[in-house]
């Protein structure tokens, strides 16, 4: 007992003695450093686990209370300039889910900092020299984003009206904008570990980095990026989740239809995003290749290859489980029946396109089978597993999905412009224009070097890219003023449908996991990728095995939390559902010319 009590305790104080002498002098840098102890203990998981799981977990909620205000403010834009108050009441409900969120991130962004500060305190030392002005930065940001959440949150029914409702509003773009800073600076520290500057290596004294160098790094607007979209899929699906699971505990038709609509905003946010989240993750490997081929080689190749795979059927399971909520969504909308043949046609493409992203270049295989094939690439398996195959897959998938909901949006719509049908024919004109693209490309590089092939996969996004605004523009010019095939029957959903929300969720989080574990993993044994080296006895990148393991495991504690704060949540306060007038029945949907 008194090991383990002293011990922590020393740690500490070895620690702070080297931050005041880094403070007083940058000249014992070094030695103050060198003082400081490299490694704490953590029983049973030890201290790489400790450090693991504090951060995944952290992590997870910092993405969930980061990515919902970024919709919540959109959704009461919608109310305040529609006039629609259904979407103010929704914005609330959203934001209602952050309250307790908030207390979870800080927390465990609290546990995260202790287990640096006493399992990695040289480590920790380190960047506290370089980055320590943006730490009183955030911390800063930290309580006026916390501020900003509660006042924006219980002034919601104070300030409700004209002028002051617009003010309500700007506290929730304040909030975001407090949020995307604090999210900047944290991925500057992340990224700093991944890709330092070149000027930076082992012999560099911490005190002699510019404090912007180390943040405008090589992998930091990449992160930055591609973090602001994962955050609002990630925040789409668990409020997609929560409305699922008031759908299935509501006693009564109004609460079922509020938490039916609730769930569609939830997963149309989630799905939209997650449509454009591939090209911000190609993005982030073009620059990690850009900076250090051998990084990029360690993610793509070896080991890694496989990892690759895995999020391969996860992202297929995303967009599988998206596009069925949507076609069962499809049975309480009138009018929806004649798109029901199509149906088949999407689902055989985006099987297919999970199929060939998940294909492996390199087959697992015995010496006999290797014997069999002519080498370890199967004849023809091997040509679905390159790059030129799966960026096609992919882009057929998002063009996919993208249809289902262009189907759905005009499933009870009947425009009443005179060029409808030739609008519609320059939207299919646009959908083949993107294919032909995508394909031509998808073939065009096996005839090409890697080099070039690489750059094939701009035109294809470009094409997707193009053809999903040129589609959509014509499609809100052509419905507007459209009259409806029929009210939608919001709350006549199956309780499967329920499910797939739920399965959402579940796989993104996991999803979110295993790409945290590849982002960290490329550095191998680097604390700071080729500066400072982990000289731990966990000096090593865990097999996918171990590395899964312990991700199901954040996700566990995560999900266990989250189902805590959604219980806590139906207790705050009874469901928001706008009464009908004069005891009529309400609708609590969109309105029918909106565009669903």
């Amino acid at each position: 007992m008194r090991v383990t009590c002293v011990r922590p305790i020393r740690v500490a104080g070895a620690l702070a003695a080297a931050l005041l002498l880094l403070a007083a002098d940058p000249g014992l840098a070094q030695e103050a450093l060198a003082l400081t102890p490299e490694y704490g203990h953590f029983p049973l998981i030890g201290a790489r686990g400790a450090i693991w799981i504090a951060a995944q977990v952290h992590l997870m909620f910092a993405a969930f209370v980061l990515g919902v205000p970024m919709f919540a403010v959109v959704v009461e834009a919608v109310g305040i300039f529609g006039g629609d108050r259904r979407y103010d009441r929704l914005a609330k409900e959203f934001t209602r889910l952050l309250l307790i969120a908030y207390s979870a991130t800080a927390i465990w962004g609290a546990a995260l900092v202790f287990a640096l500060a006493t399992l990695y305190p040289r480590f920790w030392a380190y960047l506290t020299a370089i980055f320590a002005p943006s730490m009183w930065i955030y911390a800063g940001l930290f309580f006026l984003e916390s501020f900003t959440l509660y006042l924006y949150y219980y002034g919601w029914e104070r300030w409700k009206e004209g002028i002051a409702k617009k003010m309500h509003w700007g506290l929730g773009i304040l909030l975001n904008v407090w949020g995307t800073i604090v999210m900047f600076i944290a991925n500057s520290w992340l990224t700093f570990m991944m890709s330092p500057p070149a000027q930076v290596t082992a012999d560099t004294a911490p005190q002699t980095v510019r404090l912007w160098s180390a943040i405008a790094n090589a992998t930091w607007m990449p992160i930055n990026i591609h973090r602001i979209i994962a955050n609002v899929v990630f925040g789409g699906a668990i409020v997609g989740a929560y409305a699922a699971y008031r759908f299935l505990a509501a006693r009564t038709d109004e609460e079922r239809a509020h938490y039916d609509w609730m769930g569609y905003i939830g997963n149309f946010i989630a799905i939209g995003a997650l449509i454009v989240l591939p090209f911000a993750g190609y993005y982030l490997g073009r620059e990690i290749y850009e900076f250090n081929q051998q990084m990029g080689i360690t993610m793509m190749g070896g080991f890694m290859s496989w990892l690759w795979i895995i999020q391969a059927f996860l992202i297929g399971i995303l967009f599988l489980t998206g596009n069925y909520y949507l076609w069962v969504g499809m049975g309480r909308i009138p009018g929806a029946e004649r798109f029901t043949p199509y149906i088949k046609w999407l689902l055989i493409v985006l099987v297919i396109g999970t199929i060939v992203w998940a294909t492996p270049h390199t087959m697992i295989a015995s010496r006999r089978e290797i014997a069999a094939m002519g080498g370890t690439h199967h004849p023809f398996l091997g040509v679905l597993g390159v790059m030129s195959a799966k960026n096609t897959a992919v882009n057929f998938m998002i063009l996919t999905t993208f249809l289902s909901f262009l189907l759905y949006r005009r499933a009870n719509k009947r425009p009443v412009i005179g060029w409808a049908r030739t609008g519609t024919l320059v939207q299919g004109a646009a959908f083949a224009l993107a294919a032909g693209i995508v394909l031509f490309y998808g073939i065009y590089g096996y005839f090409v070097s890697a080099i070039v092939r690489i750059g094939f996969s701009v035109y294809q996004v470009l094409a997707v890219l193009a053809c999903i605004l040129v589609v959509i523009t014509l499609d809100v010019v052509m419905l507007r003023g459209a009259t409806s095939r029929g009210a939608i029957r919001w709350g006549q959903m199956p309780e499967r449908s329920q499910y797939a929300l739920f399965i959402l969720a579940v796989t993104f989080t996991w999803l979110m996991g295993l790409m945290g574990f590849a982002r960290s993993g490329i550095r191998q044994h680097w604390h700071v990728f080729e500066v400072i080296r982990d000289t731990s006895p966990q000096a090593f990148t865990p097999a996918l095995g171990p590395a899964a393991t312990m991700i199901s495991v954040c996700v566990l504690i995560f999900f266990g939390l989250v189902a805590v704060i959604f219980w806590l949540g139906g207790l705050a306060e009874k469901p928001i559902v706008i009464p009908a007038a004069a005891g009529t029945a309400v609708d609590l949907g969109p309105a029918a010319t909106a565009g669903d």
